[in-house]
């Protein structure tokens, strides 16, 4: 009776050692293929994407954005600099594109301001002595034109809608500029900081008013 009592407590604990060592291998296989999968998808075309969230000069297999901007070759990498400094000129003609929009309107709005109040608006002034009042007679009551206070302006829903467009376009380009200097790639921050010097200096060149 002990000697079977032994053997069936063998049994189980060798059964027991099997599961765990099945249910380890399966814990082992899933996470490897796990592994597998996170790796897979940080694969860009040309290999391993080269990512980092400090300072670097990185420029081959350097990944931006999306694992599909991989950099394989250093021509790819001078087209994509230049490309950033493209975008950064596009960022200013479009603040410079909304400026310029706002002025037109506010143009034509003191066109047509003018247009409705072409006529004088005669108003009493003080009474202007005369020859006749200096000689006892009547004074002369004199007329004057009173300017007219440009009345506020309120753009229409349309006009709205189209500047509303062109802050959606600058808020965009600035938001992926802002992704790409999150790279820390000192080739691409020197790109964003000339594309800024020339779209300043080009669309920002403009008659400085006084006062």
């Amino acid at each position: 009776m002990d000697m079977d009592k032994g053997l069936g407590m063998t049994t189980t604990m060798a059964m027991d050692m099997a599961s765990a060592t099945t249910a380890a291998a399966a814990a082992a296989a899933a996470t490897g293929g796990g592994m597998d999968h996170d790796m897979s998808a940080m694969m860009g075309k040309g290999g391993l994407c080269k990512i980092s969230m400090l300072w670097n000069w990185n420029v081959m297999n350097t990944c931006f954005i999306s694992k599909h901007w991989q950099i394989t070759s250093k021509g790819m990498f001078a087209g994509s600099c230049i490309g950033v400094i493209l975008l950064v000129i596009a960022l200013e003609f479009l603040r410079r594109l909304s400026k310029e929009y706002d002025r037109f309107l506010i143009k034509q709005h003191l066109a047509r301001f003018r247009d409705a109040s072409s006529a004088p608006v005669a108003v009493a002034a003080k009474p202007a002595k005369s020859a006749a009042e200096a000689a006892g007679g009547e004074s002369v009551t004199s007329l004057e034109a009173a300017p007219r206070a440009v009345p506020p302006f309120r753009p229409s829903v349309l006009q709205q809608a189209l500047r509303a467009l062109l802050h959606v376009a600058q808020f965009s380009v600035a938001y992926i500029v802002m992704l790409l200097a999150m790279y820390y790639n000192g080739y691409f921050i020197i790109c964003i900081f000339i594309g800024a010097y020339i779209g300043s200096f080009v669309f920002h060149w403009e008659p400085l008013t006084a006062g």
